[in-house]
């Protein structure tokens, strides 16, 4: 009796999370997509890239928010862009400053790196199929960014194709989900849902040009479209700035 009646208040097993590969750079939007997935019931993992950027004070970042944020694990891929070149991130050519709104919403700045998304989503891919999970998160914006083809819902659509075809997961019937939560939204309403979250944007970086010790610069696109994310959510900006 007392055998059963142990049996009888057991508690039931614990659900186990299932597994999702998160892209964090260590900036604001992959701070924010991390906690979503978190909040949504995933167990992440988290990715980021050593790509020879210039700005490389955002994978000291990355490191901060993932810890705050207790992933499983996470890894950061050594992967030499500034060999091909192509872009102000990877190649010796000026970051642009202080440029207007409309600038800013009008061509592909030479801030664009050539194809990242599509070369960091398939190793996340890799990745996620090794461990056995079929969610990837990606935060990727159409709405307040700088005009990259590869932050386009276009683009998510097409990849989440090409993942389904291209993988053995797939193949078996087995489907991949790319999440981008963030696809739609402003940055002020990216802010005032990670803070919802509890994401402290203290961690984060966004700057392209940062100075030799990290501050920010203040003036380059990344920088401006995160002022005024947070200037209209009406959250202090916790960034420290050169100026």
């Amino acid at each position: 009796m007392a055998l059963g009646n142990q049996e009888a208040s057991a508690a039931p097993p614990q659900r186990m999370s299932p597994p999702c590969v998160v892209l964090v750079s260590g900036g604001l939007d992959s701070a924010t997509i991390l906690a979503m997935a978190k909040a949504q019931g995933f167990s992440p993992f988290a990715i980021s890239f050593d790509y020879g950027q210039r700005h490389r004070f955002e994978l000291e970042a990355a490191k901060r928010v993932c810890e705050a944020q207790g992933v499983a694990r996470h890894v950061i891929i050594p992967l030499d862009l500034r060999s091909i070149g192509g872009s102000a991130l990877t190649a010796n050519i000026d970051v642009p400053k202080d440029r207007t709104d409309a600038e800013l919403t009008s061509g592909i700045p030479i801030t664009y790196v050539p194809a990242r998304n599509t070369v960091f989503l398939s190793i996340a891919l890799g990745w996620a199929e090794v461990i056995g999970a079929q969610d990837l998160f990606v935060g990727v914006n159409a709405v307040d960014y700088s005009g990259y083809p590869d932050c386009r819902p276009e683009f998510v659509a097409a990849f989440e194709k090409l993942a389904n075809l291209a993988t053995q997961t797939g193949v078996e019937g087995q489907p991949w989900k790319i999440h981008a939560p963030l696809i739609h939204l402003t940055k002020a309403e990216i802010i005032r849902q990670g803070v919802a979250l509890g994401v402290d944007y203290s961690l984060t970086h966004s700057c392209y040009d940062p100075t030799s010790t990290g501050l920010s610069c203040g003036h380059c696109d990344s920088c401006l479209i995160r002022k005024k994310g947070f200037l209209e959510a009406h959250v202090p900006d916790p960034t420290r700035y050169a100026d």
